[in-house]
């Protein structure tokens, strides 16, 4: 029977399952030992498995990132926790010149499973500093795995294939999603670190969507069924590096129209990606032109007001879906 248990608690459940099944997994990042971790991701961890294992680090990220990235290249599995996405700036020359590259510049003779976890989005008025949005950045590195879960059964699932992985895997989890509630089996399953999902069925319009935007659609498919009698196909693109082409191109043959959500600014982003892959491949399936809902290109106010007007919701789904319709 699936257990409803909060997105923190399915992060702490693989955790702790994968640090039973392999003693060379470990965990390490800035207030996750005695704390627990800002989002109570590694709640208990460090008493049952010590400090040893469960790494209280300094405001270091560039520092603790290489050194679990060589522990990775030794045969360790470590799971390091980027406190904020933000803060992975400082770490992106270990993440993108030491981890993502070592296996293809080595001919193979290296490898380094190292998950690297953090949260990021637009939270509560954070500030722009500690608002970022950068999946763009990392799903544009090759040799590095990008997924973004949606709901707690996937963040579960995901943890679980990407530690055991032996490419690096970026988790990009969003803020505003730690107390959510899900249904997560009991029994242990594992994640496709590949392909999509479609979250909802339909016939009229693809919403391609990730982490929370999948929930403004799931909002918006509801207005438009109820109100509109539009039937919108809703799918989470939950992986994001490699994206999943065949799944796109299925929904919008079918839909023959689609629009891309993402809570980040447009330019280069994964909405871009995603309709230079419709255009490639479905250009004479469209009955309209792929449109994109996205985040006002401004960095996010910290004001309450401002920063809801610099991000879109389920209303702008709405919206752009008639405005397609002529509606």
């Amino acid at each position: 029977m699936p257990q409803e248990i909060m997105f923190w608690e399915a992060l702490v459940r693989a955790q702790d399952e994968e640090m039973t099944n392999d003693p060379l997994v470990f965990c390490m990042g800035e207030d996750i030992g005695v704390v627990g971790g800002t989002y109570k991701a590694t709640t208990g961890l460090y008493d049952k498995y010590g400090p040893e294992r469960v790494m209280d680090t300094p405001i270091s990220e560039n520092g603790y990132t290489g050194l679990g990235i060589g522990a990775s290249y030794l045969g360790c599995r470590p799971i390091i926790e980027i406190m904020s996405v933000n803060f992975a700036w400082l770490a992106m020359d270990q993440i993108f010149n030491t981890a993502a590259k070592a296996h293809y510049m080595s001919g193979g003779q290296l490898k380094a499973p190292v998950v690297i976890r953090s949260p990021g989005g637009t939270a509560h008025q954070l500030g722009a500093q500690h608002s970022a949005r950068m999946e763009k950045v990392f799903m544009g590195v090759a040799g590095l795995r990008v997924v973004t879960p949606s709901n707690p059964k996937q963040v579960y699932g995901m943890l679980k294939s990407a530690v055991r992985c032996d490419d690096p895997v970026f988790i990009y989890e969003h803020e505003l999603m730690y107390n959510m509630k899900g249904a997560v089996p009991e029994d242990e399953f594992f994640h496709p670190l590949e392909g999509s999902e479609v979250t909802r069925r339909g016939k009229d319009v693809t919403l391609f969507a990730y982490n929370i935007s999948v929930h403004w659609c799931l909002q918006a498919a509801e207005i438009l069924a109820s109100q509109y009698q539009i039937d919108a196909e809703i799918v989470d693109l939950y992986t994001l590096s490699p994206l999943d082409r065949k799944g796109i191109i299925e929904s919008v043959s079918k839909t023959h129209r689609a629009l891309i959500i993402e809570e980040a600014e447009p330019a280069v982003g994964v909405g871009a990606e995603v309709m230079a892959i419709i255009n490639e491949e479905c250009f004479y399936e469209l009955d309209a032109a792929p449109v994109r809902v996205s985040a006002v290109n401004v960095p996010i106010p910290y004001n309450h007001s401002l920063e809801k007007a610099a991000i879109p919701n389920a209303n702008d789904v709405v919206k752009a879906v008639l405005k397609m319709f002529g509606r």
